[in-house]
């Protein structure tokens, strides 16, 4: 650690559950982060402010103005360009903190590209809005012994659970299976900033202990906070289940490739399409589709415009097809207007 490092931390290095040698290996870890929007975003700011040396931002999705008032990263430019989130996540974090290295990856995780995005990393938290990306985090990192911190917020209630592999319980020996029935969502049930950043805060707060190697088996407990109605609690997480798929008997069905179908996004009224296998040369789509209707591009996306719906398309193929939760409706347009 340089001087100039050392006093750009020198605040952190204070604290006795860091300290100097906990600065030192922070600058020398790897954090990753799945999903860039409400917690996610919170994550990577705080982990760049901390000095973690190496940051990669993972997410599918692209900046709109509903997301500016708990998406910690990004600002009104970001929105009227719809950058991805990741892209805008990397370009904020290297103004916040040019002695690391960010990297945004605009991306679905999926089994496909689960080992390249994952591998290496020290420590993973969770800013997804799904239970199979969840799955997917937990079953690769159960696999390759990397801890994880799980974390979800909706309305003005959150709840996070770090996940110390051979350790702790695993998040399938909490919930064996996704929750049933209609789930709310920031969408639906709205969301109170706030909660958002407070469960990102610990999350965070349990990385850094890992990180720095502070993190014991009594801390793995499960938070639980409402900041409208009241309450803060933390239990014990409960001892891992001998039986559980996961950490148990080791099965990791997410990681298994399946076959890409269209996915309705909870809560968006959009679905996200992704049939094709090869890359999309965004410019010549976008010479054809100017006859058609608006179309707006840039080098991490193009968006495609024809009333009453909105096409997001990205250069791995994937699109994200809004104003109908119709899998069907959205496969025929993405036939239409992209082409399999």
């Amino acid at each position: 650690m340089n001087a100039a490092e050392r006093q750009r931390y020198s605040r952190q290095i204070l604290f006795p559950g860091i300290g100097e040698h906990g600065q030192e290996v922070l600058l020398q870890s790897h954090a990753v982060v799945v999903g860039c929007g409400a917690l996610g975003s919170f994550h990577a700011a705080a982990l760049a402010r901390a000095g973690v040396g190496r940051i990669t931002i993972i997410d599918r999705d692209y900046v709109e103005p509903s997301n500016l008032h708990r998406q910690w990263l990004f600002d009104e430019a970001d929105a009227i360009a719809a950058l991805p989130k990741a892209a805008a996540a990397e370009r904020h974090l290297a103004r916040l903190n040019s002695g690391i290295v960010a990297r945004g990856v605009v991306a679905d995780l999926t089994p496909s590209n689960v080992e390249e995005l994952l591998a290496g990393a020290n420590v993973i938290l969770d800013g997804t809005d799904n239970f199979e990306t969840r799955y997917r985090i937990n079953d690769f990192a159960v696999s390759r012994q990397i801890p994880w911190i799980y974390g979800a917020a909706v309305g003005s209630y959150g709840l996070t659970m770090p996940v110390i592999p051979q350790q702790t319980a695993c998040l399938r020996c909490v919930y064996p299976d996704p929750p049933s029935g209609v789930q709310p969502t920031c969408e639906t049930a709205g969301v109170l900033n706030v909660i958002v950043s407070a469960i990102a805060s610990i999350q965070v707060a349990d990385a850094l202990k890992v990180l720095c190697g502070g993190f014991r088996i009594a801390d793995a407990r499960i938070s639980t906070m409402d900041l409208w109605k009241g309450g803060i609690r933390q239990i014990d997480a409960p001892a891992r289940d001998p039986e559980c798929p996961t950490c148990g008997r080791r099965e990791f069905p997410y990681l298994k490739e399946t076959s890409r179908a269209p996915v309705a996004l909870c809560g968006r009224n959009a679905v996200q399409i992704h049939v094709r296998t090869a890359a999309i040369d965004l410019l010549a789509l976008r010479s054809r589709l100017e006859p058609l209707g608006e179309v707006r591009a840039n080098e991490f996306a193009l968006r495609f415009v024809v009333a009453p719906y909105e096409m997001t398309v990205f250069p791995d193929g994937r699109a994200i097809v809004k104003g109908t939760s119709d899998t069907g409706v959205a496969r025929s347009l993405y036939a239409r207007y992209i082409g399999e």
